[in-house]
């Protein structure tokens, strides 16, 4: 493909390696060919680099497919996940997904993003539902006037700032996105 092809999102091969366009920047100089200026995320190791590349110049679209997979369970540092069509495991090191671990609840559906045959990423809903399992002490009322937060671990093991009334054994919502607490969707019996 053409580099003046590529837009945010586009999967690249560079250097043997998938790398998805976090960000790009067309600079047409006065004189001489178009720039382009690329930032890309190695989709193998996270890592983000620029690149510069000029009109003309030819890139390898990365083949990269997504498939709704079942997350089954984490063994040693590993995730494992069932394909929701041909019943067949993969696993993902849980060093690839970084803190997107701590959304994943067992049987949960995500989109996994396959190279080669390998998983190399998961796409998780916008927000996710987890349990408190410590719901640690926030200040008193008559300590503050502006509403304060405290920290709750949920049944991942995620830790996330919420409100003084959240307790232990309710049900919260989290974003994926930010992290931060969404809402409160159930309390204990």
């Amino acid at each position: 493909m053409e580099i003046s092809e590529v837009s945010r999102n586009t999967k690249l091969l560079i250097d043997g390696a998938p790398h998805n366009v976090e960000d790009f920047d067309f600079v047409k100089p006065g004189k001489g060919r178009g720039i382009y200026h690329l930032k890309v995320r190695n989709l193998m190791t996270s890592a983000l680099v620029d690149l510069t590349y000029h009109s003309g110049d030819k890139m390898e679209e990365a083949r990269v497919s997504a498939h709704d997979m079942q997350y089954l369970y984490a063994e040693n540092d590993d995730l494992v996940f069932m394909d929701t069509e041909t019943y067949e495991q993969h696993t993902v090191p849980k060093e690839r997904v970084g803190d997107k671990k701590y959304f994943l609840k067992e049987n949960m559906v995500v989109t996994v993003l396959m190279w080669d045959e390998r998983p190399i990423d998961i796409s998780l809903p916008k927000a996710v539902e987890l349990k408190v399992v410590n719901a640690g002490m926030g200040a008193s009322k008559t300590q503050t006037v502006t509403a304060q937060l405290k920290d709750a671990v949920t049944e991942t093991g995620y830790t996330v700032g919420v409100p003084a009334f959240v307790k232990e054994g309710d049900t919260i919502r989290v974003s994926t996105v930010t992290g931060a607490y969404v809402e409160r969707v159930s309390t204990k019996e």
